[in-house]
């Protein structure tokens, strides 16, 4: 089985963006009530997008949440923040209702710029036991590119962690959009967080309070594997274990590296067992290139050119390891 663990709704009905501009203009003065979204027009939006290309490139399931750009975790009041990731959520439940061969939910947290992120707790619960859901995304940075929030190590997470390690549910560290114009969204906010992330968690002592949390680092982690010796070395500067001892039992990394040369230096210096399938179709690079005739983010023609890999790599990279993390997975597989 090919399981890409990183999806996101790009393709959301119209409707939807327009129910969002509606609520993002009343703010707290009103109601915008609730969008009408029809399954046809849910239909409409995958069947020449995301389930087309997974018929395409022999992906079975996808892992899927609402769009990371449009979560916007700085844009309005936490109770606005509340409802968006409410129906936004509801909304990857109909998509898995109406395709639950082809989707399985991860679910965008209400978080807030000032809010406790325990405050994403009620609706983790909810998404996990009543909807279904298999993890959640999480952002460690709510402001939009101005990085305000203290780090992913801080004891203010530590709520949600217990809630996380509790429900048995991995998180994906992943931004949403920045609005500060001097870091592009896709090509340095999603990229700057990664590498930020996993350096914020290797500083401290999160995985020795919670020995089972699960994180995943996306985008082929940043510029993490391609600095691996530095961040050895910090580690060692600072009076760390061993990477493999601190991090590796518990943070992991996807395979959304658009070319070769820099998936092979992925899997060069990350085990294979710390490595999930993914794509982000759809997302971030949406073109051709023309060197492959191919599309950037069609990323299972590069793991199955790296040569390196027998075919037991292969199966953890493209199943095994995605069950793993997502322990509520095969309940749904």
């Amino acid at each position: 089985m090919i399981i890409d663990c990183h999806g996101h709704y790009t393709t959301a009905p119209e409707s939807l963006w327009e129910w969002r501009r509606r609520q993002i203009e009343i703010g707290d003065s009103g109601d915008p009530g609730y969008p009408t979204i029809t399954d046809d027009e849910i239909r409409e939006s995958l069947e020449s997008a995301q389930l087309k290309l997974q018929a395409e490139r022999g992906t079975d399931v996808t892992i899927f949440s609402p769009r990371a750009s449009a979560m916007a975790h700085h844009v309005g009041s936490p109770a606005m923040g509340q409802r968006w990731a409410e129906v936004s959520n509801d909304l990857i439940y109909r998509v898995v209702n109406l395709y639950p061969k082809n989707f399985v939910g991860v679910c965008q947290l209400p978080q807030s710029p000032g809010s406790a992120p325990s405050a994403s707790i009620a609706e983790l619960e909810r998404c996990v036991n009543e909807l279904g859901f298999v993890g959640c995304n999480l952002t460690p940075d709510t402001s939009g590119g101005y990085w305000q929030d203290p780090p992913l190590s801080d004891r203010s997470f530590y709520p949600l962690y217990e809630k996380m390690v509790e429900l048995d549910v991995p998180a994906m560290v992943h931004v949403s959009a920045s609005c500060n114009p001097a870091v592009h969204m896709t090509g340095a906010h999603y990229l700057n967080a990664d590498t930020t992330s996993f350096m914020q968690l290797l500083m401290s002592d999160l995985f020795k309070d919670f020995p089972t949390l699960k994180m995943i680092v996306p985008h082929g982690g940043g510029a993490v594997p391609y600095h691996w010796g530095r961040y050895r070395g910090l580690a060692q500067d600072n009076g760390r274990a061993p990477l493999e001892e601190s991090m590796l039992k518990n943070v992991y990394f996807d395979t959304c590296v658009y070319h070769l040369p820099g998936m092979e230096c992925l899997f060069k210096v990350v085990p294979v067992d710390n490595i999930l399938f993914a794509s982000e179709m759809v997302g971030a690079v949406r073109g051709i290139d023309p060197r492959s005739g191919h599309y950037y983010d069609d990323t299972k023609r590069y793991v199955d050119e790296i040569t390196t890999l027998s075919d037991a790599d292969r199966k953890k990279i493209y199943e095994d390891n995605s069950r793993a993390v997502f322990s509520r997975l095969s309940n749904h597989l």
